[in-house]
Order: C-alpha cells, then sequence, then structure tokens
C-alpha cells in the first residue's frame, strides 16, 4: 500500500498557509552562509500549533495531511468553537478521534498536558523548554521521549538520542510518539528529487582546484596529502566544535555519547 493513501486528498487549509520565502543558504547580507541548498520546489508553509494553547476546548481530526516542510504528518483540528489549528500527527491518530489540552488531560495520544501530571515512561513529543514558548523538543518523525524521573520543580526527559535533561515540569508536552515511523526507510530514488527538496550536490575537495579548496590540485587521482580542512582551512573531522561552559549544561544529567 502507498503511504500517503492514508492521507486526506485535499488541498491545505487556506487561512493557515502562507508563502515561504526561498533563501537558497543566504544570510541578510545575500552571502552563501549554509552550502549546498538552492533549486526547492515552491511551496506553502502550514501554520503549526506547536503551543497547543487552546485549552479545554474538545477538537475533533477532520484531515491528515502530507506537510512539504516537514517529515511528519500534521493533522487538521476543528474544534468545538469552531476554530481548526493543525497538529504534529501522533502515530495512531485517526480521522475523528478527539483531543484536548488541559493541565491534568487524560492520558491519550494527542492530548497536551503539563509535564508534572505526565506519569513515567508514557511516549511524548513536541515538548517546551520553556512554559508558553510552544514545543521546541522532540517533533522529527518516529521521534519520542520518556520521562524517567521527577524532582522538585524539573522532571528528568529521556531524548531520542539518548541525552538525558531537566526541563521545568509546568512546560507541556502531548502524548504519543510522531507519526510516519517508517520515514527513515524512504528511498530518495534519483538526483531529481533531492534538487526539489533543495539539496543540492555536493564535490568532495579532492576533486576541486587548488584555488577553491585546500585538498584540491596534483596530476591524477591524489588523497587529501593533509590533514582534513574545510574549504577555509578549519579542522574537518575529530575536532570539538560545541561551546564549553554554556549555561545550560547544568540541565545534563546524561549526555547522548
Amino acid at each position: 500500500m502507498n503511504k500517503k493513501d492514508k492521507l486526506t486528498d485535499n488541498q491545505p487549509e487556506k487561512k493557515l498557509t502562507v508563502i515561504l520565502k526561498k533563501h537558497s543558504g543566504r544570510d541578510n547580507s545575500g552571502k552563501i552562509s549554509v552550502r549546498h541548498q538552492g533549486g526547492r520546489q515552491k511551496r506553502y508553509y502550514r501554520i503549526i500549533d506547536f503551543k497547543r494553547d487552546k485549552r479545554n476546548i474538545e477538537g475533533e481530526v477532520v484531515r491528515i495531511e502530507y506537510d512539504p516542510n516537514r517529515n511528519a504528518r500534521i493533522a487538521l483540528i476543528k474544534y468545538a468553537d469552531g476554530e481548526k489549528r493543525y497538529i504534529l500527527q501522533p502515530d495512531k491518530l485517526k480521522i475523528g478521534d478527539k483531543i484536548t489540552a488541559q493541565e491534568e488531560a487524560e492520558i491519550k495520544v494527542g492530548n497536551a498536558l503539563l509535564l508534572k501530571n505526565i506519569p513515567l515512561g508514557v511516549p511524548i513529543h513536541n515538548v517546551e523548554l520553556y512554559s508558553g514558548k510552544g514545543g521546541q523538543l522532540i517533533r522529527g518523525a518516529g521521534t519520542y521521549g520518556v520521562l524517567v524521573a521527577k524532582e522538585e520543580k524539573y522532571v528528568h526527559l529521556k531524548l531520542p538520542s539518548g541525552e538525558i535533561r531537566k526541563i521545568l515540569n509546568n512546560c507541556w508536552a502531548t502524548i504519543g510518539q510522531v507519526g510516519n515511523i517508517d520515514h527513515k526507510q524512504e528511498i530518495i530514488g534519483k538526483a531529481g528529487r533531492k534538487i526539489l527538496m533543495g539539496i543540492r550536490p555536493t564535490v568532495r575537495g579532492t576533486a576541486q582546484n587548488p584555488r577553491s579548496h585546500p585538498h584540491g590540485g596534483g596530476e591524477g587521482k591524489v588523497g587529501e596529502g593533509m590533514h582534513p580542512k574545510t574549504p577555509w582551512g578549519k579542522p574537518a573531522r575529530g575536532k570539538k566544535t560545541r561551546k564549553r561552559n554554556k549555561w545550560s549544561d547544568k540541565l545534563i544529567i546524561k549526555r547522548r555519547k
């Protein structure tokens, strides 16, 4: 069965879409700051409700849709007062299901509630880092986190990477695992589709000329001939790039490695 068979074949909700500008990896000065981007297919951005701040009102899932801007699927929710919003579709959330966002909601797929009211070991996603800011953690297809402990004003959240970190217990999260679990098994199939996704070809440094890359030049097929470098001469492999003594390091209980 085609993976898109379960999706609703409709145009996206017009009021919940905006034109998505294409930057092709360029910063505000017009210079390329991220390489290998460009040529992307035109698309609309779907406005997703990461805050889940429609509190104490029941909503019904009316559509499950494909979103070209993310690897997860999105669900269109129609609330009892008539308002419609998009949310990330958790696995096993179907058309016709009822969901809500309450501080002490039922532990049911799609419901949003405070971290302090979620039992240990329950899969969650779309987790806030700061109360009221909206979900920033665990939003990719097939991902989920679990609470492993609670202490005073913090909970200990195990992330998909294996990292365990403290998060304030008055932050919100959504019950369930993000849908489209088979995303990692997807085969791109051809170079042309990669271009439409906005990803341009990556040329090896050794295949370039010496003015373009430190690894370039030489007669015939030649190796790097030096410690691996980026085009700007920085070490390319092995050097740690994370800033030391970041203020939030004290909230990390176990690192992902």
